[in-house]
């Protein structure tokens, strides 16, 4: 060193500067070497740290794993701050391993879960660990299996199960009957039964202490509730737990909004919105810096016809409904794109659809009880002019006779003999027409004579057996005779219609008529579709329930009304007030028609919704009325029992697929419902949020089964058999080009 030092010192001011400068070039270079090495010979991967703020709009209420069906907002922070047993997996759309491993008995009817080692809950610390133990299993499900736990809804999933301890990891699950689907109940999040000492089983869900403080097993903790000016902010930390996933924020918020315009008012605060609106156009209301990502959830929007009323009982009649459906514009107006046709949501139907046909609904209607007034008209026409044909009787079948005139009839006196009559009046021979008889029908009253309308007149033998009847309309007025005679044309011209002898352009049907001072004419543009009747004089009109909320479907409703009064249905649309007032018409079966909408949730059972259990037993008394009934049919098929009790017992793929395509075939041919559409969701985020892949989601918050993959931090790290000391055997590859 002090040899370069004086070496150095040697030198002139000029040869120093120069050093310096090659000395300066030498260390940048290397810096961009190494910098160059590095960017190739190392991968972008994720890292922990950063925080995730997501908007949405509703209330926030106790987070209680119990008591979260309806709220979808407390849904998603549940399901980062509890876990169940099982987790449902959105990419492999199936139930997986959670806290637990599952063994299952051969018979399908026993469930062993054994929790997994090192489980802690959220106040866990050192000095005072809390383990998760089978007895916080046991707590969790036999609580729910009481009859004071105050949620009908869920216990009736653990009906007839028993639960027992094993030890201090395991619990058993015993079924009365196999069920393929009992996998998704065990994706309830636990709960920690010292949390809930003391606490009576019937104000579970007033457990506002725990409830704003919840202590779950879940990947996240809550770290604070914060009440702002414009929100409510739930703020959870990522909590260490020993089983994989690894979560890789640090953070989640969540800041919940009165509303939609308020939370677009603080979105420069976001990294994502949990559900996008949509404007009257159906533009998403969402700024292009973030990422939309759009999803169906397993749901359907279905017209439900109540079999147990009358007039929906007749099957052409649905059928008819069904045809009449525009769906895809019904779609189009509420800015929809997923058109559903079968409740059966897991199967192909790709190569079936229900397409819209109004004249095949025409021809269901045709053959069902419900009638239009100008078909009732017209067969009676058809019947008229039919009957006038047979016989001996030739008559105008429309007269113009003011009141006081005659109408004379002849015929030959081969036919019929003296001492016939026509309409009682004796038949005479004629003077004049040798061969021939005669006689004289009055308009002025009498016997024989001719009222103003319809008359049937009778001719008969002298033994007073008829021989012939003939049809005939009488009218004193000009314009109502050429109302008759036009009827008359169009008779003759729907009875060439029929036998195909016009040209297909000249044809006319039911639906070409229309009927105006109880007489046909055609129909005109303007004319309103009149009100179908049936045998007993019965108007068609159904009632048509759907809630107050979404807003959609009043809109659908008002579409559905449309396209059906242009089938000759009159609808009395009724929109409830408050959400109470169609829940109470809802268990009371209180319509005909019910727009509403169903979700099979991940397990895709349509048993509760179209087996005969579900139905509401209507006795009259409001205490008998049962919440668990969706069956809102009130649908009763012994084939399609059969069948949803096999989906539900089979764990055979093949079985329950051929199966799921004869229940397909049951419902097709039953039309217990006219099926609409699958809602279409949006959730977004910003672009610089990764890792985020949503899956099949079967609820909205399970977007969040991914979240151990969404990352804001990333890192670098070497490719395999890659390191600093690779740097020198990396050099050369730089001058190989140039040596080439």
């Amino acid at each position: 060193m002090p040899g370069i030092l004086s070496l150095v010192g040697a030198m002139t001011r000029a040869e120093r500067t120069l050093l310096s400068l090659l000395l300066f070039f030498f260390l940048v270079s290397s810096g961009l070497l190494l910098q160059k090495f590095y960017l190739a010979n190392t991968t972008l991967v994720p890292a922990s740290g950063g925080t995730y703020i997501e908007g949405s709009v509703g209330e926030l209420q106790p987070l209680i794993p119990w008591f979260t069906v309806t709220n979808d907002v407390n849904r998603d922070i549940i399901s980062l701050v509890f876990s169940g047993l099982l987790r449902y997996n959105p990419e492999t759309k199936r139930i997986e391993e959670d806290l637990a491993t599952l063994r299952i008995s051969q018979d399908g009817r026993t469930y062993e879960l054994r929790l997994k080692e090192n489980l802690f809950w959220h106040d866990s610390t050192e000095e005072q660990p809390h383990p998760v133990t089978a007895d916080d299993v046991l707590f969790t499900f036999k609580t729910v299996q009481d009859s004071q736990f105050p949620n009908d809804l869920l216990r009736q999933n653990f009906r007839g199960v028993s639960i027992e301890k094993i030890d201090e990891r395991t619990t058993r699950f015993r079924l009365e009957e196999p069920y393929s689907f009992f996998q998704s109940n065990l994706t309830l999040g636990i709960l920690p039964a010292r949390s809930f000492e003391g606490i009576p089983l019937s104000t579970l869900n007033q457990a506002l202490d725990f409830g704003f403080q919840p202590i779950g097993a879940g990947p996240y903790r809550l770290h604070s509730i914060i009440q702002t000016d414009l929100s409510t902010e739930v703020t959870l930390e990522r909590f260490p737990r020993s089983i994989p996933p690894r979560y890789l924020l640090n953070q989640i918020v969540f800041r919940i909004f009165p509303d939609y315009t308020t939370l677009l008012a603080d979105l420069r605060t976001l990294d994502g919105i949990r559900l996008v609106y949509r404007n009257d156009e159906g533009e998403l209301l969402v700024p292009k810096r973030f990422r939309a990502r759009s999803y169906t959830l397993p749901q359907y929007v279905a017209l439900f016809f109540n079999l147990d009323r009358e007039i929906p009982q007749d099957q052409n009649l649905r059928l008819a409904l069904q045809l009449g459906t525009n769906k895809q514009a019904i779609v189009d107006a509420i800015h929809e794109s997923v058109i559903v046709d079968t409740p059966l949501l897991e199967i192909d139907v790709s190569d079936w659809r229900f397409e819209f046909d109004p004249a095949a609904a025409q021809g269901a209607l045709f053959e069902s009880n419900w009638h239009l007034p100008e078909k009732l008209r017209l067969q009676r026409l058809l019947e008229q002019t039919e009957a006038n044909e047979i016989g001996i009787l030739k008559i105008d079948p429309v007269v113009l006779l003011d009141t006081g005139a005659i109408i004379t009839l002849t015929g030959s006196l081969q036919e019929v003999g003296l001492g016939s009559k026509v309409n009682g009046l004796p038949i005479q021979e004629h003077p004049t027409a040798s061969g021939t008889w005669i006689v004289g029908l009055p308009t002025h009253g009498g016997t024989g004579a001719l009222r103003l309308g319809e008359n049937l007149i009778r001719l008969t033998g002298p033994t007073g057996k008829i021989v012939d009847s003939f049809y005939l309309w009488r009218t004193t007025d000009t314009e109502e005779y050429k109302r008759a005679e036009e009827e008359q044309r169009l008779t003759r011209l729907f009875r060439k219609s029929r036998a195909e002898e016009l040209p297909e352009e000249q044809r006319i049907t039911v639906q070409h008529l229309s009927l105006e001072k109880n007489m046909l004419r055609r129909r005109l543009s303007t004319d309103p579709i009149s009100i179908r009747t049936n045998d007993r004089g019965d108007i068609l009109s159904l009632s048509f329930l759907t809630s107050p909320a979404p807003l959609a479907y009043q809109k659908v409703a008002e579409l559905i009304k449309k396209q059906w009064e242009q089938l000759g249905v009159h609808i009395r649309l009724e929109i409830a007030e408050t959400r109470e007032a169609f829940e109470e018409r809802l268990l009371r079966r209180d319509y005909d028609v019910l727009l509403f909408g169903q979700s099979l949730l991940d397990n895709l059972d349509s048993y509760p919704y179209w087996h005969t259990i579900g139905r509401q037993k209507l006795t009259g008394k409001r205490e008998d009325l049962r919440l668990d009934t969706y069956n809102l049919s009130q649908y009763s098929s012994f084939q399609a029992d059969t069948l949803l009790e096999t989906i539900r017992r089979t764990r055979d793929e093949s079985e329950r697929n051929k199966t799921l395509q004869a229940l397909r075939k049951v419902l097709n041919q039953d039309v217990p419902a006219v099926f609409l559409y699958s809602p279409l969701y949006t959730f977004a985020h910003k672009q610089d949020l990764l890792g985020v892949e949503l899956g099949s989601l079967s609820l909205h918050s399970d977007r969040f089964l991914t979240l151990h993959r969404w990352y804001v931090k990333q890192d670098r790290t070497f490719l395999p058999e890659k390191n600093w000391v690779s740097f020198f055997s990396w050099l050369p590859t730089l001058l190989s080009p140039q040596l080439e």
